[in-house]
């Protein structure tokens, strides 16, 4: 009985073991993916930063620009940039790494869901980013620079500091974006039901607006700008999750797999 639970606890051990060395191959993997990426683009990481501040640059007045109050952050900052650019290259690859890695311990039905989400969630991903870039900079810059004038000030902002407020946007419009990813896995995973989702959606809409209070900055246009748009994509969500409601065959299905795999798994004892 001894050996049986200590040949166990060796099986469990190697497994385990097994599942972190395939983890630690997926993460280089992906870290090789990123810095493949951002060598092919550094040449390019002052014309890249200029791109990106552009938004920003226009909404100055004639002759403005933005300043460097650090020895180190006209190298440093194009830099993050360009590396930022490369994560989001290299998105693809991490995501079939991180893929490649659960698949094994998905069903069947499982795995046909996610190629789907992963292409969404990366164009969805990619269209919060734009829907930031090309809208929401512009229309906050605007207005903030529309207040300089009555006070005689010039604005002059640090690459840095514009580089951690992009950053942040960024983040938080292509999170915001994901929302209807997340309805869809809940529903399909029968985690929550369709009808609940509806049943709470005042409470999204008020939690849409305490989310945009805390990671947009503190203007009411900033905030309506991802609110807004936060409970437009939970509709959007619920009208697609409908399509996605888990039929009882596939609960039947789930249950069956299981089975099918003890089945095989006990057919070579069954010979002997």
């Amino acid at each position: 009985m001894t050996e049986n639970n200590s040949s166990e606890d060796s099986g469990l051990q190697e497994s385990f073991l097994s599942h972190l060395y395939e983890l630690r191959d997926r993460i280089i993997k992906s870290v090789i993916a990123i810095i493949a990426v951002f060598v092919c683009l550094v040449y390019w990481a002052p014309d890249i930063f200029h791109l990106f501040s552009q938004p920003l640059l226009d909404s100055l007045p004639s002759g403005g620009k933005m300043i460097v109050t650090d020895v180190t952050g006209s190298f440093f900052v194009p830099m993050k940039v360009t590396m930022l650019v490369a994560f989001i290259i290299a998105l693809p690859v991490v995501m079939y790494q991180l893929w490649a890695f659960i698949a094994p311990g998905l069903y069947q039905h499982e795995r046909k869901l996610i190629v789907p989400l992963v292409v969404s969630s990366y164009s969805l991903f990619l269209f919060g980013m734009a829907f930031a870039y090309f809208l929401v900079f512009p229309t906050v810059f605007e207005f903030m620079a529309s207040y300089n004038a009555p006070l005689g000030a010039e604005m002059s902002t640090d690459i840095d500091k514009y580089l951690s407020f992009a950053m942040n946007t960024f983040l938080a419009f292509g999170l915001t974006f994901e929302v209807p990813v997340v309805v869809v896995v809940l529903v399909r995973m029968g985690m929550v039901s369709l009808e609940k989702l509806r049943e709470i959606r005042p409470y999204v809409i008020v939690g849409a607006f305490v989310i945009s209070a805390v990671v947009t900055p503190p203007d009411v246009l900033s905030q309506l700008l991802l609110a807004i748009p936060m409970t437009l994509l939970y509709e959007l969500g619920l009208l697609i999750a409908r399509f996605y409601v888990p039929k009882p065959s596939d609960d039947d299905t789930k249950e069956a797999e299981p089975k099918d795999a003890e089945s095989k798994g006990a057919d070579p004892q069954a010979s002997a």
